[in-house]
């Protein structure tokens, strides 16, 4: 027997969500969309800024919409600092969401 897709019975029941509506739902209720984010973001760094960066960032932490970064090497925090707001706008643009407004380096 050999399956076909059908548009038609793909539809959704009335009162049926999907799992990743739940889940966002779950985080908004219980509040834990903060720290889902926090960890979220330390997955991501490494994919948005590469090995080497990601392997000189000792801390990764949000606070208020404020990505803070502990970073081993000075001119590794002036080239960031120069590329803040297109690290910021990557960041948002990945989660769909302002997630994040600024970064502080530390």
């Amino acid at each position: 027997m050999i399956y076909r897709f059908k548009k038609e019975n793909a539809a959704r029941r009335p009162g049926v969500t999907t799992v990743g509506d739940a889940i966002h739902k779950m985080l908004e209720m219980y509040r834990l969309r903060p720290q889902f984010d926090e960890s979220s973001v330390k997955v991501y760094w490494e994919k948005l800024v590469g090995k080497e960066i990601a392997s000189r960032t000792s801390d990764i932490y949000v606070k208020d919409k404020v990505l803070f970064l502990r970073l081993d090497s000075a001119p590794l925090a002036n080239e960031l600092v120069i590329a803040k707001r297109k690290l910021i706008q990557s960041l948002n643009d990945s989660f769909g969401y302002e997630l994040i407004v600024d970064i502080v380096f530390i």
